[in-house]
């Protein structure tokens, strides 16, 4: 087959067609973006508006994938605005141009595609003058700091059971290799604040990785009859088929990023609106949101503590990572605490919340922390080191409860803050203590918190869960 590049069928419009003032206006978008990355990325939705409505929440769910990353391939699955059909259009000519250059197309794995599936098809019909895939591309390009490869999808239609078929088809390639980036837009013209509240029920509809449910929530909110409102989720098809795949994956999580509506925009009415919203979807490594350590990967994270320490009182420097050792679980971004005892009482303890650099690291920042840092303590001097035990407690994602209820004391570290203010204790402070549940709030708020005994009352209170060891668990 001849190739033939798809060429820009809304540049000028939707977007700059001039490349140098495509990548200022990127560059504005970005740096109005909510910050990322997320880890342990999926996928993202996002809007496919002209730049100028929609381009900043769309930035805002790009900048979650880390731009160093490398992906085998990037699906971009987006609704047919100007053809309906019975399945899926696939780009198999060539590869997609924008102002800032080519976007490869996965041509074997779309023929593949085609070729297994009968509703998959080229449908230029569909594809000449569609905008949800190609706006999508330059803030791929601008973003993503190594080569990528796209396969671009238009679904025809909204029945269920060709969206499943299509889900099963595309289900091999969810992995972690893949980034899927799902394009829709939310309501369509009504006014400024019923989008504000039509679309918040459906992000939370989406956030529910149930495709029951949220097609539900699209039943009512047209029941409602909403002036003006002619969709709720123009995009359905696409969300549809992504919850289709991920709804049985009790390890997704799926998390509303950024909010807008044509009518934040300066050059939009607040009489008829079109609702955006950028969504992460999160692949947890289990069902408790948490991963596992083996012994090996235990016993690293300790040296590297103890070697790191011991390295910092002997030279002043930093002692090297053993790379070697470290595993692709090591390297994955978590928060982390590492606590010194000496002859079994406190002597130093110092952690980090934000799953924003890699474990290994995470860990050599808080034993240098926990040392020489931590001001309730004289830093530890190098004859010490032989009566001090390490122990690391990595930490789960935290997240907000409604009812103290729902702390387990001994399983659940919590975290109390309010305004400025803040304090923890691990999950086992609860365990060394013997403490109830209210002395344990107690203690945590009025001690760690600055908010006084019963300050936790008024204050946001998040959970957590912490895989603890400590050399005392292994020999020397």
């Amino acid at each position: 087959m001849q190739t033939i590049d798809r060429k820009p069928a809304v540049a000028g419009q939707f977007y700059s067609s001039d490349p140098i003032k495509l990548k200022n206006d990127l560059e504005k978008l970005f740096a109005q973006a909510k910050k990322g990355p997320t880890p342990h990325l999926a996928g993202i939705i996002v809007p496919h508006a002209g730049y100028v409505f929609s381009g900043k929440v769309a930035a805002s769910g790009f900048n979650q994938i880390d731009p160093e990353a490398e992906f085998d391939n990037i699906f971009i699955i987006g609704p047919s605005h100007r053809a309906g059909f019975e399945g899926a259009s696939v780009y198999d000519r060539g590869a997609y141009l924008t102002p800032l250059g080519r976007a490869e197309v996965n041509i074997n794995l779309v023929s593949e595609l085609i070729k297994n599936y009968p509703y998959f098809a080229y449908r230029p019909e569909a594809d000449t003058w569609e905008h949800d895939i190609e706006v999508q591309i330059p803030f791929l390009q601008y973003h993503l700091k190594k080569p990528f490869r796209i396969v671009p999808i238009l679904i025809g239609t909204e029945h269920p059971e060709m969206l499943k078929k299509i889900a099963l088809a595309l289900k091999p390639w969810f992995n972690e290799r893949n980034l899927f980036v799902i394009s829709t837009d939310f309501s369509h013209y009504p006014s400024f604040e019923d989008a504000i509240n039509v679309d918040m029920a459906t992000a939370k509809a989406i956030a529910a990785n149930h495709p029951d449910t949220l097609m539900e929530t699209l039943r009512r909110n047209k029941a409602k009859h909403i002036s003006g409102l002619s969709t709720s989720l123009c995009g359905a098809s696409a969300v549809l088929t992504l919850l289709y795949i991920t709804s049985e994956n009790k390890d997704i999580l799926i998390k509303d990023i950024e909010y807008q509506n044509s009518g934040h925009s300066p050059y939009g009415d607040q009489d008829r609106v079109v609702g955006y919203h950028a969504m992460t979807v999160v692949r947890q490594a289990n069902n408790d949101g948490f991963f596992h350590l083996n012994e090996h990967e235990k016993r690293t994270l300790l040296g590297i503590a103890r070697n790191t320490i011991m390295q910092q009182l002997k030279t002043g420097t930093r002692a090297p990572f053993p790379y070697d050792q470290i595993t692709s679980t090591l390297k994955q971004p978590c928060g982390a605490f590492v606590t010194l005892h000496k002859n079994g009482e406190l002597r130093g303890c110092i952690g980090h919340f934000g799953a924003d650099k890699p474990l290994y690291e995470v860990v050599a920042d808080m034993a240098i922390a926990a040392a020489f840092n931590d001001t309730r303590f004289s830093p530890v001097k190098e004859n010490e080191m032989k009566d001090i035990d390490i122990e690391i407690s990595v930490l789960t994602p935290m997240r907000k409860i409604q009812s103290i209820q729902e702390i387990q004391l001994g399983k659940h570290g919590i975290y109390i803050k309010k305004g400025w203010q803040g304090g923890t204790f691990l999950p086992q402070v609860a365990t060394e203590t013997g403490w109830s549940l209210e002395e344990f709030l107690g203690h945590c708020s009025r001690d760690k918190a600055g908010l006084g005994w019963d300050g936790w009352k008024n204050a946001d209170i998040y959970v957590y869960e912490a895989l603890v060891f400590g050399e005392k668990d292994f020999t020397r």
